[in-house]
């Protein structure tokens, strides 16, 4: 990062009134969450790891569902906490000047930083319910993770019976229409976009970017590796998330 590059992206910050921050796993690496793309990324050091994350996979195969239940368990989100990346969202928030944060995390660590609930957009689902894929019942996931702990490998809905998986969304499952619509709609209205820790590789998120700059919000993106949508960036910042972004929403 040049000093140039960090002056530029600080004077788009500081101009800015209606920023939307699309966010993705790179901001809670520093809390202990790995990645998926990354250098040490679930899937790059376990390819095997990335088919319990297609829908199908998970449907057909009990096995397939054993181990994303013993995965749950273990998912070091349960023990995760804030980083400095969430906290300068926070900041932002408390400045008047964040007007949504549109997350591909399914962790919920916004909301433990002290990101207003209503201004979380979850794009990806949540992993802190289980959820039904016959009849949506959906459940705390802590009460689901209970019954694995006691002895069932695979647990199915009490009121019907069918396939539970957490709240989450998998490859193959549509995107909630009504939150795309609720991105959308920030992304359009911002008048600055920060693209954080994400690849930008999956759609329809990526494409929300997209959305911004056609709408005349200049895209800052912060993200360790490139990105499809470096060119579109008015910045491209390269350093850890948990030291940029601070310095950039500080006044």
């Amino acid at each position: 990062m040049t000093v140039p590059e960090l002056d530029h992206a600080r004077r788009l910050v500081d101009g800015a009134a209606r920023i939307v921050a699309l966010t993705g796993a790179g901001v809670s690496t520093d809390s202990g969450i790995p990645d998926f793309r990354g250098p040490r990324g679930v899937w790059t050091t376990n390819p095997a790891a990335e088919k319990l994350s297609h829908i199908d996979e998970y449907v057909a195969s009990r096995e397939v569902r054993e181990q994303s239940w013993q995965a749950r368990l273990d998912h070091p989100a349960w023990w995760a906490r804030p980083g400095a990346a969430h906290l300068a969202l926070v900041e932002l928030e408390r400045q008047g000047r964040l007007s949504a944060v549109l997350t591909q995390n399914i962790d919920g660590l916004h909301q433990m930083a002290g990101n207003s609930p209503d201004r979380v957009v979850e794009l990806h689902g949540t992993m802190a319910d289980s959820i039904c894929l016959s009849c949506d019942d959906r459940r705390d996931m802590h009460d689901t993770l209970d019954r694995v702990r006691a002895g069932e490998s695979d647990p199915d809905c009490e009121i019907c019976g069918g396939i539970l998986k957490s709240a989450t969304i998998s490859f193959g499952q549509a995107l909630d229409p009504v939150v795309v619509d609720r991105a959308q709609e920030a992304a359009a209205g911002c008048d600055l976009m920060l693209a954080l820790g994400s690849s930008l590789t999956v759609h329809p998120a990526a494409g929300l970017v997209d959305v911004a700059a056609a709408a005349g919000a200049p895209v800052i993106i912060v993200n360790a590796s490139e990105t499809p949508y470096d060119d579109v960036a008015a910045v491209v910042l390269r350093e850890p998330l948990g030291e940029v972004l601070p310095a950039l929403v500080s006044r």
